[in-house]
């Protein structure tokens, strides 16, 4: 019997090794990785320069205290604020933390002006904001806050992409608006471009902020918070996952108007702002902001995403909807999908399920097409075992 607490479903599978898009067992057996430690190893596993910076730092120095001016959380949070609309960055672990970190930050700000009773916050059906106890009930996924109560106050809810219900919702004590540019959890669905923008309308219009969980969408969607397809900018962004492509970082990034009620005790992380985290950050950094990195992304998204409707036509009754954007896909199955995911692992491929019946395909923003059609073969074959 495992010592682990069983909070995971976990398959009878264990890896060894990582390289690229491909995980490796015990045996050898080699596996076509699409869960990517959920939407985190965007660089696949072991990207030898984020490698080589996490050596190169853990040599120096690995942890000090924020107590102290820490050079490499500095350089790391301008690279940030200079490519994104922050002029802020709050450093923490995951994406949890972040969440709850934005919920502490729109309810100072609204104390810090003199609006106290401004402290509610509306989430959309089917999100999800992580684990920790706030985030739970501001998702308010029955599923998962079975058992947790007493209720955690301060969150209300519409249904998804409902801007008449939104706008009603709003009332004298509602301080922020909270929305995934793209839900995973809740089955890949896109909010598009005309609805992003007017959450930014209708919070401008009330007064209110607008907090976007960028956590499973960075990246993946082409740019490098997955909203600025939009262009809008949120008041503040939740990020981490792919942002050490693999090793623990989340962060809160937020604008000056909003940061004024944060001050010095307000706030904290012990591990926040670690050496080796920042070192991860930074390399994955180089990557993705060098010149022409998104634009390929895009192209290949855009295979992927054709030769995923392609596939839809030829299997009709077993897929019902191609969703998502680039390289965060979504299959809408006919079929159960978990019994569509223990096929697609006996041949070697390994995806993740979502809610409303979906898959999540998360590949690597560095598969080749070569790797991708592996995995759209994969895909292929078993939706003819089905129809066979």
């Amino acid at each position: 019997m495992s010592s682990i607490l069983g909070t995971y479903a976990r398959k009878n599978i264990s890896f060894k090794e990582g390289k690229g898009t491909f995980l490796y067992t015990e045996n050898g057996d080699k596996y076509l990785d699409w869960v990517a430690g959920i939407a985190t190893n965007i660089l696949g596993h072991c990207h030898p320069h984020v490698v080589r910076a996490i050596q190169d730092q853990s040599k120096k120095l690995i942890h000090v205290s924020n107590a102290f001016i820490i050079k490499e959380a500095e350089s790391l949070a301008k690279r940030l604020t200079d490519n994104t609309f922050a002029d802020k960055v709050f450093f923490c672990n995951s994406g949890a933390e972040s969440v709850e970190g934005s919920i502490k930050i729109v309810r100072k700000y609204f104390h810090k002006i003199g609006k106290p009773e401004k402290n509610r916050i509306i989430s959309f059906s089917g999100a999800f904001h992580g684990r920790t106890l706030a985030a739970l009930f501001l998702a308010n996924n029955k599923s998962h806050t079975e058992g947790f109560g007493p209720k955690v106050d301060g969150f209300d809810q519409v249904a998804f992409a409902d801007h008449e219900g939104l706008k009603k919702a709003i009332n004298k004590n509602t301080a922020a608006i909270i929305a995934e540019p793209l839900q995973g959890e809740g089955g890949v669905k896109i909010l598009p471009d005309y609805c992003l923008k007017g959450l930014r309308e209708i919070c401008d219009k009330n007064r209110i902020l607008l907090v976007l969980d960028c956590v499973q969408t960075s990246f993946r969607t082409g740019t490098l918070l997955g909203f600025e397809y939009s262009d809008i900018s949120p008041d503040i962004c939740c990020v981490a996952k792919g942002f050490g492509n693999g090793f623990p970082i989340g962060a809160i990034l937020l604008t000056n108007e909003v940061s004024k009620g944060m001050s010095q005790g307000s706030h904290g992380s012990t591990f926040g702002n670690n050496l080796l985290a920042c070192a991860a950050a930074h390399a994955v950094l180089d990557i993705v902001l060098a010149k022409g990195f998104f634009e390929e992304v895009k192209t290949k998204g855009e295979y992927f995403d054709k030769e995923l409707k392609k596939l839809k036509s030829s299997f009709p009754k077993i897929i019902e909807e191609v969703r998502g954007i680039n390289f965060i896909k979504g299959l809408k199955l006919k079929v159960d999908n978990n019994n569509f995911m223990s096929k697609l692992m006996e041949r070697k491929l390994l995806v993740v399920k979502a809610s409303e019946n979906c898959i999540r395909l998360f590949p690597s923003l560095l598969s080749t097409t070569e790797e991708l059609d592996m995995g759209l073969e994969i895909v292929k074959k078993v939706c003819e075992e089905y129809r066979d």
